[in-house]
């Protein structure tokens, strides 16, 4: 018993390394090269524990970072859809649903389960803890434009006003960041990495 458990385990955290191969747009902070999935979300679970204290009440850290680790994991089937290609998200949420049914499929039921209901949870943004986890993942590409005088904003013409509908869930995942974002967007745009 014990040893297909195992099996199916391991198939799903070697079948998860291929989260490293995909890249998102977003550049690193240095602008040597685009991130990949996997850093990103590494980069967001560490946020969200350096930030738990912007976190609205109700929000379960723990449950957080996990929804951190494994949102993107859908990725590794359905691609990284760049969140300012209205064409692909299109077909966003189709793609991603099958992926998450063959991903956490791999896992034996119990955690397959556990982590799609997480998945889903994060999906939906409609708990504080979602809600939380989704600001953070809407404040760090902001930030790594900012470091890189508008890296992918500039490669892409993208404007304040997209940039302001993307960050949205900020106000309401994390309020108490809400007016630190705004400042750091108003900031880009003054100093030309954002257009108008």
């Amino acid at each position: 018993m014990h040893s297909n458990r195992l099996a199916q385990q391991i198939q799903f955290v070697l079948e998860i390394d291929r989260l490293k191969q995909i890249l998102r747009q977003t550049l690193l902070t240095d602008g040597s090269r685009r991130e990949n999935s996997a850093e990103h979300s590494w980069h967001i679970a560490i946020m969200a524990i350096v930030l738990a204290e912007y976190a609205p009440e109700g929000t379960d850290l723990l449950q957080a970072i996990q929804m951190l680790l494994i949102h993107d994991l859908v990725e590794i089937d359905a691609g990284d859809t760049f969140c300012y290609d209205v064409q692909s998200n299109h077909s966003k949420v189709e793609r991603e649903q099958a992926a998450a049914e063959r991903l956490f499929g791999l896992l034996p039921l119990d955690q397959g389960a556990a982590l799609r209901a997480l998945w889903d949870e994060f999906e939906a943004q409609t708990t504080p803890t979602a809600r939380f986890a989704a600001a953070l993942d809407r404040i760090q590409p902001v930030l790594h434009n900012q470091q890189t005088q508008g890296g992918t904003w500039q490669q892409h013409g993208i404007t304040r006003d997209r940039v302001m509908q993307r960050v949205a869930p900020v106000q309401f995942g994390a309020p108490d960041l809400w007016a630190f974002i705004q400042t750091i967007i108003d900031d880009s745009v003054a100093a030309g990495y954002l257009a108008r």
